[in-house]
């Protein structure tokens, strides 16, 4: 296994923006400002309710464990970014596959009223070997990576410290 430092919320930055990726892992957080990120956190914290939440394990943060059924949940506000989200559950099956615990994932998008469950590959397994290299010598670079300008930078919570 690669850095058990690297959060699922790092591997999902990697997949969105390499310097959304490299300031938040140089504690440059600009998440407390943005309201977008206050919705999700009020989307997860009133859903699922009556299950576990939120399970810290050096670094990972699982939204939901259900451990009888060898499930974890990752709870999204919307599909943007899918692809994102997909990667961070990949990544904690991987995790977990390393220690030994074969689990499966789900993305709930409870606003959508819709589930995705996600298993991983032999082939999910190498692009995550080679994400986490990647993402070690992103967050050891002395400088931020440039600015991506995609038309998602607007609804980001570094926009305004990108642009201004």
């Amino acid at each position: 296994m690669q850095n058990p430092i690297i959060t699922g919320t790092q591997v999902a930055y990697y997949i969105v923006c390499q310097r959304k990726l490299w300031l938040f892992s140089k504690n440059i957080s600009m998440e407390h400002t943005s309201e977008l990120v206050e919705i999700g956190k009020l989307i997860h914290e009133n859903s699922y309710q009556r299950k576990r939440k939120e399970i810290n394990l050096e670094g990972i943060k699982i939204d939901l464990l259900e451990a009888k059924r060898g499930l974890i949940h990752e709870v999204k506000k919307s599909k943007s970014l899918e692809e994102s989200h997909l990667w961070q559950i990949k990544y904690y099956i991987y995790y977990f596959k390393n220690i030994g615990i074969q689990i499966e994932g789900i993305i709930d998008y409870p606003k959508l009223r819709k589930r995705e469950r996600v298993s991983l590959s032999l082939e999910d397994t190498c692009f995550i070997e080679k994400t986490l290299m990647d993402i070690d010598r992103i967050i050891r670079k002395p400088e931020a990576p440039t600015i991506i300008n995609k038309p998602y930078c607007k609804k980001c919570s570094y926009y305004e410290f990108c642009y201004c």
